[in-house]
């Protein structure tokens, strides 16, 4: 056909005939290409449950789509095992080409979640590595429990990666100090401290044939990766924006020791005064919102959550039902203390958490610097507030009892109101009312509750009118 070319027919299919195709439409044909979309997902806090779920979000927003590819934008110091575990596996279920762009660093949890994406590739200041296994305050783990986390992540990360160059050894070596890394005779990490690459130390090339040591490439921006990669015009790219809510409960997770000491500074007003009012309520909205942020965060599941509401039910029997015994308030109170440490345990997924000292030592202080706060913010405010409601209650039978607890007639105790007593009658407070007591008319005590605020054990006071078998009383002028 002299100059003109043949498009052959597809192989195992009878041939078509032979079509003339113009001089220069075969490399045409040849070099149409498929435009990529490009799922950018930024992350740029420490790892923990609110960039998971970030993460999650994109990939399957990505899926929906139709993205080809996932490129995790990464700038991060590292974070938490069980969310790194996570992502990990989320990343392994998405159906497309999953990319990680170090912009600049993938420090620890990081460079762990980075060991799964299909290609890594680098800024020109890009950092990775350093990924040992440290408890939630930053302290180093008990040896033994070093070991074993070490050999998972070992092995979780090759199950990954087989077959996939050097990646799982040098993953490796960045958890592992005691980990000699060698290719050949060259020492890429002796033994004794952790592995850390820049961008360039990262595409340095080993063995036979030889292959990059982790990089896939250095850019100096994420739209010249993508260029590089898929062609100037070969790719169309979308960029999840976090939400409101997502950052909300990165905020939440960093202010919560604050969160928790107000919640429980409010507690402590609200019991200081009478009645039930904005005090309880913002202790409550406080501390839930602490159980919000962590349960975002991937701090807490369920059942600290209901830990907690069984706590405030035993302080609410306590409190309304059966004022005075102290053992349902103490036992409600450490039930929620302990729920709100529970909460803020790193726990592996699906496990229960360990108690030991490097597991609870963030949760602890942070509970600390809450119950500082509200101590002393309690010893501020405390003489200038009145006594509440709460403390009467708890110490009702108390007030009652001893020279104010045997009625002068010899009768057993307070009685319900009698047709002898009328609006108007005078008596005096034999406790506190607040806004509930006990008051004596005429020799004999009677159930009452204060007309409005509080009334101070001895006051005299008239009776304005009752509510069953309860009299209402106010202060006498």
């Amino acid at each position: 056909m002299g100059a003109c070319g043949l498009i052959r027919a597809e192989e195992g299919k009878p041939p078509a005939p032979m079509v003339p195709v113009a001089p220069g439409a075969e490399l045409a044909v040849n070099s149409v290409k498929e435009t990529v979309r490009v799922w950018v997902i930024p992350v740029r806090e420490a790892i923990a449950k609110p960039v998971f779920y970030v993460i999650r979000r994109g990939l399957k927003q990505a899926e929906a789509a139709g993205a080809k590819s996932v490129v995790l934008d990464m700038d991060t110091p590292g974070g938490e095992l069980g969310v790194t575990l996570e992502i990990m596996e989320a990343l392994d279920k998405f159906s497309g080409e999953t990319l990680v762009y170090v912009n600049d660093e993938a420090i620890s949890a990081g460079a762990i979640i980075s060991s799964v994406a299909d290609e890594i590739h680098f800024a020109p200041k890009g950092i990775i590595g350093a990924a040992a296994a440290v408890s939630g305050g930053g302290e180093d783990i008990k040896e033994t429990m070093k070991q074993k986390i070490n050999s998972y992540l070992a092995a979780k990360v090759l199950s990954f990666n087989e077959g996939n160059g050097f990646r799982a050894e040098v993953i490796k070596a960045m958890m592992n100090a005691d980990y000699e890394f060698k290719i050949g005779e060259t020492v890429i990490k002796p033994k004794g401290e952790l592995l850390t690459l820049t961008a360039a130390g990262a595409g340095k090339r080993y063995g036979d044939p030889s292959v990059p040591l982790l990089s896939a490439g250095t850019h100096e921006t994420l739209e010249a990766l993508l260029a590089s990669k898929y062609g100037a015009g070969g790719y169309v790219m979308s960029r999840l924006e976090v939400t409101w809510s997502e950052q909300l409960a990165t905020w939440l997770t960093a202010a919560a020791p604050i969160l928790m000491g107000l919640g429980l500074l409010a507690i402590f007003i609200e019991f200081k005064t009478p009645g039930f009012g904005v005090f309880g309520i913002a202790g409550g909205v406080l501390l839930g919102l602490v159980f919000f942020g962590h349960y975002a965060a991937g701090l807490s599941g369920q059942m600290p959550a209901l830990v907690f509401v069984v706590g405030l039910a035993l302080v609410a029997l306590e409190i309304f039902l059966f004022p005075g015994t102290i053992v349902a308030g103490l036992a409600g109170a450490g039930l929620m203390l302990g729920a709100l440490v529970w909460s803020m345990i790193d726990v592996w997924p699906d496990k229960l958490p360990s108690i030991d000292a490097e597991t609870l030592n963030a949760p602890l202080l942070n509970l600390g610097l809450a119950l500082v706060v509200a101590m002393m913010s309690a010893l501020a405010l405390g003489r200038f507030l009145p006594r509440g409601w709460f403390w009467d209650k708890m110490v009702l039978n108390a007030a009652v009892s001893g020279d104010a607890g045997t009625p002068p007639s010899g009768m057993g105790g307070a009685i319900g109101v009698d047709s002898a007593v009328t609006e108007g009658a005078v008596g005096v407070t034999v406790s506190a009312l607040r806004p509930m007591g006990e008051v004596e008319l005429g020799g004999r005590r009677y159930e009452a509750r204060a007309d409005l605020g509080g009334l101070e054990r001895g006051e005299e006071v008239r009776v304005v009118g009752r509510s069953g078998r309860t009299l209402i009383v106010a202060r006498r002028k």
